[in-house]
């Protein structure tokens, strides 16, 4: 059953997704009307005095988090890649078999520390690293606290360093 909600949005699909796209979602726009419907259809969401005003700053704010997002990965990777003495390679580079059967038993070895650190330290660290989602929304994920979700971080960056320096001297 639509909500009055739920109604507005749908008389003003179109318009939204203009909106979206003239704030630069691009390709997007259709994801982030995704979301706000599927937002809209999972919370009870109180009366709203204005609806359609509501529903356009939900959409940009939607899409601001969005674009945060992939600028912290983004940056992350960047700092990771410095980290790591260089810059991330090109996937479609040949690489020979000699040095990906080197890269993939690293790439083993550090799922392993992974593993040994515990399931969720390796859920935390794969969520925030790999995937981006942002520790306060880790934290709630999980039912557990922020400051629980850094420490797991801390945790998994120091045996990922100690790892490192070790292939380093190897």
């Amino acid at each position: 059953m639509a909500t009055g909600l739920s109604q507005i949005f749908m008389a003003n699909r179109a318009a939204l997704l203009r909106f979206l796209r003239a704030r630069g979602a691009g390709e997007d726009a259709e994801d982030l009307l995704q979301d706000i419907w599927m937002k809209l259809q999972a919370k009870d969401i109180g009366p709203v005095s204005d609806p359609l005003p509501y529903l356009y700053r939900t959409a940009n704010n939607l899409m601001l988090d969005r674009y945060r997002s992939a600028s912290r990965r983004e940056r992350r990777e960047q700092d990771w890649a410095k980290e790591a003495g260089g810059v991330m390679a090109d996937p479609t580079d040949e690489v020979p078999v000699d040095e990906r059967m080197i890269l993939n038993q690293r790439l083993e070895e550090a799922q392993a520390v992974l593993r040994e650190l515990g399931p969720r330290v390796e859920f935390v660290f794969r969520r925030f690293r790999l995937e981006g989602v942002g520790q306060r929304a880790i934290a709630e994920e999980l039912g557990i606290s922020l400051t629980t979700v850094e420490k797991d971080l801390q945790k998994a960056y120091r045996a990922m360093l100690a790892l490192k320096q070790k292939m380093d001297t190897e």
